[in-house]
């Protein structure tokens, strides 16, 4: 007769079918997830302890050793400048990775309880709130973000609320349309029966159950938000000078593209990379978070 073991710990049981257990699981398992997940870790790490890896200043000017290929002292150069390239991309990982963040943190804040009002009341609300929501949609996002950070001015702030303003409809119908599929289920019903305040069966029943799809849009968001930056750095509308911002070396590199290449390949590449480690991250948390998805595997 086989041994039945008694007393097993309710919270190992709990850790073992809990949601957040599985989706890790699942996650952990995903290798492109991981790869993404590996390089956002480089570069945050790079962010943070920037001045513990460089002795250079990413602002300082030297004239005289303008545009160095990669050496021993600059392993990858110099800019048109002098400035180490190298310094300017990590301390670049900081702006960048504010913009991203930031941006979203904007966009979220805004275009969730947006949609989360409009899904759950609708009516008169939810018909103003879509019509603002298409009047914004109906301009591409990067198009958008250029007319506000031309009307706010330049600079990496304005830049952050430009790119944030512009993420709002996103948000706003992401989380409308969660909301619609989720306020019909039977366990909202019965918290109005029970006389649960419309405020409380929003943020603890159905927002809990809209998590998902606003996590994994916000990491793909966020290397949307990286790229804007960069394309309205490059065009002149974004950061400012000296900023060691990635699409500002992009611009500033270009006209030596054929002399001295690695002004414009180092920052693309960072551009490249920081973007597709967000993308890897967030397919991973797309398949992790359905249900459906981890059953096939």
């Amino acid at each position: 007769m086989a041994e039945i073991k008694v007393g097993t710990p309710a919270k190992m049981v709990a850790k073992g079918d809990s949601e957040f257990y599985q989706v890790m699981k699942h996650l952990r398992r995903n290798r492109m997830a991981m790869l993404g997940l590996a390089v956002l870790l480089v570069f945050v790490f790079s962010a943070v302890f920037a001045p513990f890896l460089t002795s250079h200043d990413p602002i300082r000017q030297d004239l005289g050793n303008a545009r160095q290929a990669p050496s021993a002292e600059h392993i990858l150069g110099t800019d048109d400048l002098g400035r180490d390239m190298f310094t300017r991309l990590i301390y670049g990982a900081r702006v960048s990775l504010q913009i991203g963040l930031i941006a979203v943190v904007i966009g979220l804040s805004v275009g969730v309880p947006l949609g989360a009002l409009s899904g759950y009341y609708g009516g008169t609300f939810d018909l103003i709130v879509q019509r603002l929501v298409d009047i914004m949609i109906a301009f591409p996002g990067i198009l958008l973000a250029i007319v506000l950070v031309t009307m706010l001015g330049q600079g990496v702030t304005n830049v952050m609320i430009a790119i944030g303003i512009a993420s709002i409809p996103i948000y706003t119908r992401l989380v409308r349309g969660s909301v619609l599929a989720v306020k019909e289920q039977r366990f909202v019903a019965a918290a109005k029966v029970l006389g649960i305040s419309n405020y409380k069966i929003i943020l603890r029943h159905i927002m809990p159950n809209c998590l998902g799809p606003i996590v994994v849009q916000s990491t793909f968001q966020v290397a949307t938000a990286i790229l804007w930056a960069a394309g309205l750095s490059f065009i002149g509308v974004g950061a400012t000078r000296p900023t060691p911002e990635w699409g500002l070396m992009l611009a500033s590199g270009r006209q030596f593209i054929q002399t001295s290449p690695h002004l414009t390949t180092f920052p693309g590449l960072a551009i490249l990379f920081l973007v597709l480690g967000f993308n890897l991250l967030g397919d991973g948390l797309r398949d992790a978070l359905d249900p459906k998805s981890r059953s096939v595997r």
